[in-house]
């Protein structure tokens, strides 16, 4: 409850899933494929337990751009990029050059641009979106049938069957 009002005392607009499902958020399954995908190649030349790869695994997706938005999601969230642990210790040229004056200017412009930023990476991702729309429009064709063709019927409604029944009747 204090979690909720924090929330909408800063604007946040909260978004919550089911953990048990996530089939029912797109978003979830997708990143979740990605996930197992780099999970499966990592496991497949080691016989170690996943468990030790998942936090390198989340910290490069988290910090990839991906190809929808352009932006990496810690990007989109932080308006800032990540510094990666080998930036840490020894420390690299962006550490050693830049004043903290200089980083939080910059951080203060990043942050004021992460509007702009989010916004561009929503047309960009619309974009795509309308991309693949129309080619998927291109390559169906539309069917007119007769009374009397013969077609297949999908079972609807609770008596599907189960998995191994036949999707046709």
């Amino acid at each position: 409850e204090r979690v909720v009002e924090f929330c909408r005392s800063k604007g946040i607009q909260n978004t919550f899933i089911s953990v048990e499902l996530p089939q029912a958020n797109g978003q979830a399954e997708s990143v979740n494929k990605v996930i197992l995908r780099a999970l499966k190649r990592r496991l497949a030349s080691k016989g170690e337990a996943w468990v030790a790869h998942i936090s390198p695994i989340l910290w490069s997706y988290h910090t990839t751009p991906q190809s929808s938005t352009g932006e990496a999601p810690f990007t989109m969230i932080y308006g800032s990029d990540a510094m990666i642990p080998v930036e840490i210790d020894p420390p690299s040229w962006r550490r050693e050059t830049i004043t903290q004056e200089e980083n939080n200017r910059a951080l203060e412009e990043n942050l004021d641009m992460i509007e702009e930023k989010r916004e561009r990476s929503h047309f960009r991702e619309f974009a795509i979106k309308q991309r693949a729309a129309r080619r998927y429009n291109t390559i169906v064709r539309q069917r007119k049938f007769q009374e009397g063709d013969l077609v297949l019927k999908r079972p609807m409604g609770k008596d599907k069957g189960g998995k191994f029944a036949a999707n046709w009747e």
